[in-house]
């Protein structure tokens, strides 16, 4: 791994890196270049620096990584007092398809309050080998902190060659302090997970605004990283063969945190688009705001909810948490109607598992219809409201 120096005894401070730098990383502080975490060691400071005095240092006193020391495919189960969050089961279903390729175990951790013990049941069926649960109150709600310091104790005791995460607000939280506490590569939000048979997790996802898919491998250091969004891999199926569940102590030196938690609050959970068998969706062919209400009939006739495209979420017209796409969410549902939608690739890719795809548009060209079951190519001012009608009559 490497890092960047700068020789302040031959920086000038005419401040060009902290123009060039496109992640805003670069700060003149105190008479010196300081670097913060928004940092992607794209080295562009070291190839406009006029003096050079910014270079990029191996770190010789790190050693090449003993793979064979690292085994076993390891997911992090979330959870909440509700339940275990389904991205878990789509994990270990993963995790048991690359363990077979390299002939390594799978295992599971379970981290909450006094209920976890009970939850770790529902994963014995699953695949999972061993099933490490830590349960303790204080761990009842997530403090990220707290968390990274469980997970240090769970991977120093079974050294995993890889460890999932689900690509949710608190794995997105827990992931990266994990990653850096091993100086290891992470990455985010794949779509596509392999392995190689020198354990070498080769990790899929969209970049560049989904225009191409890049493939990213960990090769010097473990465990590798990688968070994975709900609804991209199929769920783990049912075994015969139970994983033992495995108690781990719980440390006051895990409990330690910087982390004050003045009050909490639950909050209502409401149905995500990601857990819906019915989206109706609104691309550019919806011409107004308040035409959406249309769409939004359409998806209450049929029991389902109305999602977006990003065009429409940056216009302010709806949530990003209803958008669908590569920068939004991945659906599986069992009908998906999209009115007014292209189908550029990165929407595409956010819904191509659907079951069965509807198509309104007035394009016969749209690259929504090269994947869609059924193609209507009418404008969706006049089929949406047949539709409607059409669903009430039948209900009825």
């Amino acid at each position: 791994m490497a890092s960047l120096y700068f020789n302040q005894d031959i920086c000038t401070l005419c401040g060009q890196c902290v123009e060039k730098c496109p992640f805003g990383a670069l700060e003149i502080k105190n008479d010196k270049i300081e670097i913060n975490a928004s940092c992607k060691m794209c080295k562009l400071c070291v190839k406009n620096c006029p003096v050079s005095a910014v270079s990029l240092v191996e770190d010789k006193a790190k050693k090449a990584v003993d793979k064979n020391a690292w085994k076993g495919i390891m997911v992090f189960v979330e959870q909440e007092e509700t339940g275990i969050h389904p991205v878990a089961f789509e994990l270990i279903g993963k995790a048991g398809e690359l363990a077979a390729k390299i002939h390594h175990p799978v295992y599971a951790v379970l981290i909450g309050g006094t209920q976890a013990n009970a939850q770790a049941k529902a994963l014995q069926n699953c695949g999972v080998d061993k099933i490490f649960v830590y349960a303790h109150a204080a761990l009842a709600n997530f403090r990220g902190d707290v968390y990274t310091n469980v997970m240090e104790d769970c991977i120093n005791r079974i050294k995993p060659s890889v460890v999932l995460v689900g690509a949710t607000s608190l794995g997105r939280s827990l992931a990266p302090a994990c990653a850096t506490r091993y100086r290891t590569g992470l990455t985010a939000d794949c779509t596509v997970l392999d392995i190689k048979e020198n354990t070498d997790l080769v990790q899929i996802r969209p970049a560049f605004g989904g225009n191409i898919m890049a493939q990213i491998i960990t090769t010097n250091t473990r465990p590798q990283f990688a968070t994975v969004r709900y609804k991209v891999m199929n769920v783990a199926e049912k075994t015969e063969k139970a994983g033992e569940i495995i108690l781990c102590p719980v440390t006051e030196k895990m409990l330690v945190s910087d982390i004050e938690v003045i009050s909490t609050e639950v909050i209502e959970k409401t149905k995500g688009i990601e857990e819906e068998d019915v989206l109706v969706v609104a691309g550019r062919g919806v011409k107004k705001q308040e035409d959406l209400e249309m769409i939004k009939a359409l998806a209450e006739a049929l029991g389902g909810q109305m999602a977006t495209t990003r065009p429409l979420v940056e216009k302010g017209w709806n949530d990003v948490t209803k958008q669908i796409g590569l920068s939004g969410r991945t659906v599986k549902p069992k009908l998906i109607i999209t009115c007014g939608v292209s189908g550029a690739v990165q929407f595409a890719a956010g819904m191509d598992g659907a079951e069965c795809i509807v198509a309104i548009n007035t394009d016969k060209e749209a690259p929504i219809f090269k994947i869609a079951n059924y193609c209507i190519t009418k404008d969706l001012y006049a089929v949406v409201p047949e539709l409607i009608r059409a669903v009430k009559a039948k209900r009825q």
